[in-house]
């Protein structure tokens, strides 16, 4: 009897601490109806006509708030997984006492492919294949298929339903894989949706979205803003640690420079804390609005030296010819060819206008390399220099490295810059490649230009116009304007870097961080 006296003593408090405690939360009077306020109504349908998801079947709520009037189009929420925290109820009190402004809820279900025989068969569950991607595929659903179909509806009263289009009017919002899916589309999408509900998220290994604290590093701040909420007793399974996860969600957005807040509680994974917490969630989403988000900037060094404040991409010509054909002279003028003709050869001169030429610097042909692996080359630069030769790898996500020796010859060939791949291939899409005098590498690939270090290591992201680049190169007078190709345009972007080309003389570039 002492014996289990004295285990009781040892042991109970790491049994008492091992148990999930209880979830009691205080309750937001916007979760409760009250008397008064005016309540929305919530319409109803089912969609099975996706073209992008196909043969799947969902239905949709949809809550149209009391105040609305079809003059003016209104703010729009989307969840996932129907309608949770209790949000037509919120949605009235908050709307009234004006915390949050007339908005339209959607709430969608995930996709079921129906078995043709129930009795016999299973359905296909489409969730984790929606919501835990990465990609823009969801976004894409919502804003092409399911919106349309909202728009389409009538209230009660004979309302038509319009909807705004403006990113900074729409938020989104949902649970566990449903906030991993949410915060996808407005990643995605960031001039679509703009407001981020994401409780219990689930950020870790399932289909890639534990990613994206390093993504969200690497990349510009984009227009968000982000409501998180976790437990410490959340999942921690063969995919990951959700609570961790999330923590270092946080502190990625925190040092990317978005505009975010946190309520971290001692909760597992259901949805208790985040019904308690929503109407808060809410006021923080829609604060000031309609006033733009706005970010702090990022703490990335190499971001905030190459980037220059208000600089973006402009549209410098379309219908260009092939992948990977853009060339620069010394001048800085830049040389492609016609799409519809590809005869006609073109430059576009330092000072930004496009005129016919008779003349056309073509770069070496795509070819093949064999160092201790052998691959297809997408592009080729030399570093500032002229000691090593860059090499990007069309089939991987690999950038390969060989040292020029004195006569000419190339020795020492490796796998050396290791680049991020799209969600949607096996491979990052490499094409065109180029050096700046830093001995900074940028690389076209299907995430946009990928900027290198000596070492090898992506440190920045540039999204592109259209998604994917296929070439890359430094131009203008004084080398500072990166051009790129993408999907048949050509677009230009001013940077604080100047490119380094194999007619100037050799610099050398000061010594990395190891």
């Amino acid at each position: 009897m002492k014996k289990l006296f004295i285990f009781f003593l040892v042991y109970y408090p790491l049994f008492t601490k091992a148990q999930t405690p209880d979830e009691e939360y205080s309750i937001d009077p916007a979760s409760v109806e009250q008397a008064g306020v005016p309540q929305g109504e919530v319409l109803k349908f089912a969609f099975d006509q996706s073209k992008i998801f196909p043969g799947t079947w969902r239905e949709v709520w949809v809550y149209v708030p009391k105040q609305y009037d079809p003059k003016v189009p209104a703010c729009v929420y989307v969840n996932q997984d129907g309608i949770q925290w209790k949000a037509p109820t919120v949605f009235d009190n908050l709307i009234y006492k004006k915390e949050m402004p007339v908005t339209v809820g959607v709430f969608i279900t995930p996709g079921r492919v129906i078995a043709s025989n129930p009795d016999q068969a299973l359905d296909r569950y489409n969730r984790s294949f929606e919501y835990d991607g990465l990609g823009d595929k969801y976004a894409r659903f919502i804003l092409e298929e399911i919106l349309p179909e909202v728009e389409n509806m009538k209230t009660s009263d004979g309302r038509a339903i319009h909807l705004s289009k403006s990113g900074n009017d729409r938020a989104i919002g949902g649970s566990s894989s449903g906030a991993v899916c949410a915060f996808t589309a407005a990643w995605e999408r960031p001039n679509e949706f703009s407001r981020v509900f994401s409780a219990i998220g689930t950020y870790v290994g399932l289909r890639g979205a534990d990613r994206y604290p390093t993504l969200l590093r690497k990349y510009e701040p984009k227009p968000l803003r982000i409501f998180l909420q976790d437990g410490e007793n959340d999942l921690n399974i063969y995919a990951g640690d959700w609570w961790m996860a999330n923590q270092m969600m946080l502190r990625a957005l925190n040092f990317s420079g978005y505009e975010v807040t946190h309520i971290w509680g001692e909760g597992g994974h259901n949805g208790k804390h985040g019904t308690a917490l929503f109407p808060e969630a809410m006021r923080y989403l829609w604060k000031d609005w309609p006033g733009p988000i706005k970010n702090s900037g990022s703490k990335n060094p190499m971001l905030t030296d190459i980037v220059i404040p208000g600089a973006d991409w402009e549209l410098v010509i379309e219908k260009f010819a092939a992948n990977n054909s853009l060339a620069v002279d010394q001048q800085g003028n830049l040389f492609f060819k016609d799409a519809v003709k590809p005869d006609r050869n073109y430059l576009t001169d330092a000072a930004g206008r496009v005129v016919e030429t008779h003349i056309m610097v073509i770069p070496q042909a795509i070819d093949k390399f064999k160092g201790d692996w052998e691959y297809r080359i997408g592009g080729k630069a030399l570093s500032p220099d002229h000691t090593q030769l860059y090499m990007t790898d069309m089939d991987s996500h690999w950038v390969g490295v060989v040292q020029i020796q004195a006569d000419g010859t190339l020795r020492h060939a490796q796998r050396y810059g290791w680049l991020h791949s799209p969600d949607t291939a096996d491979n990052a899409g490499a094409g065109g490649v180029i050096c700046d005098r830093e001995g900074r590498v940028y690389v076209a690939t299907g995430l946009g230009i990928q900027v290198l270090d000596q070492t090898g290591r992506v440190n920045v992201i540039l999204p592109v116009p259209n998604g994917s680049a296929t070439d890359v190169i430094f131009g203008g007078k004084d080398f500072d304007q990166l051009y790129i190709s993408s999907k048949n345009r050509v677009y230009r972007r001013r940077l604080n870097a100047k490119g380094v080309n194999g007619f100037e003389e050799p610099v050398k570039p000061t010594k990395p961080k190891l």
